[in-house]
């Protein structure tokens, strides 16, 4: 299915009718699955044009790509409150814990205590509560970051004392595959990861799973975040890589 060939907000438009569509198939309240842009690789321009059309959550893969861009996004910021949220979706390395926590609302990739520690020093200082999911890899693909599914009941326990950080739910990367049909099991394991340890830690609610091309899928299983890019922007433009 072609996306993007039309404006951003002709886009989100689009996705959201068909976000409540689904919903109502799969006996769902489309109040219950939020859309993420994920902007990553796209201009400030995009990601205000994108708010102009009423998107709020935003999610980018680099800490130094995002910080690029606020001098950009400096009008959504001299807001109060500010009307939108950005999420770090990539791999966060431990010596940009500290940029993370003062950039970023919310991190949803988190996968070792050593980075959760640091994180949480650094939520501290700034005096600031830092919702995280945990990103577990369901995938065998070496090119994927993630928490084993056998570690995260013990991991869970480890970042009780962690009390700047709030665990709210788990997020995955399935193996691309043109066939949506194909992430379905991964999408139906982290939802059982889920609702397993929600007895003992009942703030695991949320499940962000489910990009472009699956997230139809994903929403049938429970996704509760849906991480949409190319849906969205149209094909990213990749130039020379930053690091995170």
């Amino acid at each position: 299915m072609p996306f993007a060939t039309s404006s951003i907000a002709a886009n989100l438009e689009r996705l959201r009718n068909e976000l409540h569509d689904i919903c109502a198939r799969a006996h769902r309240d489309p109040a219950t699955v939020a859309l993420m842009a994920v902007s990553k690789m796209h201009p400030a321009e995009a990601v205000l044009e994108a708010h102009a059309a009423g998107q709020r959550l935003f999610g980018e893969n680099r800490v130094q790509e995002f910080a690029a861009k606020l001098p950009a996004l400096s009008i959504l910021y001299s807001l109060s409150p500010i009307p939108c949220s950005f999420h770090l979706i990539g791999p966060l390395q431990n010596n940009k814990t500290s940029r993370a926590a003062e950039l970023f609302q919310a991190v949803d990739t988190l996968d070792s205590l050593k980075t959760a520690t640091r994180l949480n020093d650094a939520a501290v200082t700034l005096g600031k509560q830092i919702p995280i999911l945990i990103e577990i890899k369901l995938s065998p693909e070496e090119t994927k970051h993630g928490l084993a599914p056998e570690s995260l009941s013990s991991f869970l326990q480890s970042l009780i004392p962690l009390q700047n950080l709030s665990v709210t739910g788990l997020m995955t990367v399935p193996p691309w595959s043109d066939d949506p049909e194909t992430a379905r099991p991964y999408f139906q394991h982290l939802r059982r990861l889920r609702d397993e340890n929600l007895a003992l830690h009942p703030t695991l609610t949320e499940l962000s799973m489910g990009m472009s091309n699956d997230f139809r899928v994903a929403i049938e299983e429970g996704a509760t975040t849906i991480r949409l890019g190319t849906a969205i922007f149209g094909t990213r433009t990749y130039t020379t890589e930053l690091s995170s």
